[in-house]
């Protein structure tokens, strides 16, 4: 759990080895000053491939390079328990576009992570081994715990400004992880967390589809019992009067009906990241994509072609969070696990 280079083992007594892939000769070092340096984290889930490159700059830092891919490296596991072969080429092909950047830019200190897919396949620990030799990324597969503060740690920034313990939530491809957080300190305080084993990849391939309207509601249906029922144990948990707490969704789903809502037609991060949205828009949209064939969904600015299968499952979990905890808004977060991994790494180069 170290946040020690990701890609290759620290030299001892010397700074971390820039990424460099097999077989490439390392470049000549260099002397720079402490503030150019830069540094890196990459988040690989069980739908996307995300990198973020940035530099120091005060308390915050600033981005310098960015990537993110639709890979859906859990397709199939659901049904198989493993990666998939064409899966696996997917991420391969998105994690050598990560190497290439990491290579060009003066990292100083990186770290990639590995979530809900590579914990769960029984082919995970090869899938990092043969990564790491084609590509000199080495992957951590991290717990669904570490996943969860990272999230909170890269995006509680944003919370809503208010009293008592507000709820996080991370709606990923293959789980959801729900924080409880104490945020009257400088730091986000973890009273709590919970980590469901549905995301928008596994929910889909587990109770989603259906070729008529009929069909698809009823299939809605099927999903936000099933999301809600796995959160029970964990909403029991929790106070009594908790019932209209602070809500912060960090994930491509409330990111991507957050941008219906605004009618926008591209994806504008700096639009929505902090956004404050009426929950019960969000339902409406929710609502509506769920009468929706993919055909009808896929035509939807912000949504597409990549999102059009995937999203009506983003939106059973959404509704069931707010099922169990009806706030009447709810913040949006496009930030999240590679913030908060950047804002360790930069916390432990100081």
């Amino acid at each position: 759990m170290g946040d020690r280079s990701a890609r290759m083992p620290a030299r001892q007594g010397k700074s971390p080895a820039r990424p460099v892939p097999p077989g490439a000769k390392p470049p000549v070092p260099r002397q720079r000053w402490p503030e150019a340096r830069q540094f890196a984290a990459l988040d690989l889930g069980t739908n996307n491939c995300r990198l973020l490159i940035a530099r120091p700059q005060g308390d915050a830092f600033v981005v310098v390079d960015a990537f993110s891919r639709i890979v859906r490296l859990g397709e199939g596991l659901a049904a198989t328990g493993r990666l998939s072969d064409a899966a696996i080429e997917r991420t391969i092909a998105a994690l050598k576009v990560c190497a290439d950047k990491l290579r060009r830019r003066n990292v100083a200190l990186a770290r990639s992570v590995a979530t809900e897919a590579c914990r769960r396949a029984t082919n995970g620990a090869a899938f990092t081994e043969r990564v790491f030799a084609e590509t000199g990324i080495r992957l951590d597969i991290i717990s669904a715990e570490e996943e969860a503060r990272l999230a909170v740690l890269g995006c509680h920034a944003l919370l809503e400004p208010g009293d008592g313990p507000a709820l996080v939530f991370d709606i990923g491809g293959g789980s959801t992880e729900l924080v409880l957080i104490d945020s009257s300190g400088a730091e986000p305080r973890v009273l709590d967390w919970h980590s469901a084993p549905w995301g928008v990849v596994s929910l889909t391939e587990h109770a989603g589809g259906g070729s008529d309207e009929a069909e698809r509601l009823a299939h809605y249906a099927r999903m936000r019992a099933l999301v809600k029922e796995s959160f029970a144990g964990f909403a029991a948990r929790l106070p009594r009067n908790l019932r209209r707490p602070r809500l912060l969704g960090t994930s491509g789903t409330v990111t991507t009906l957050a941008s219906v809502h605004l009618g926008l037609s591209h994806y504008d991060r700096s639009a929505v990241d902090g956004l404050i949205v009426p929950a019960s828009a969000m339902r409406q949209i929710s609502e509506d994509l769920s009468h929706m064939d993919i055909a009808e969904r896929a035509e939807l600015a912000c949504i597409g072609t990549e999102r059009a299968d995937l999203v009506v499952a983003g939106c059973a979990i959404l509704e069931a969070i707010l099922d169990l905890w009806p706030a009447e808004r709810l913040g949006v977060a496009d930030r999240g696990i590679r913030e908060g991994i950047l804002k360790r790494l930069m916390g432990s180069a100081r």
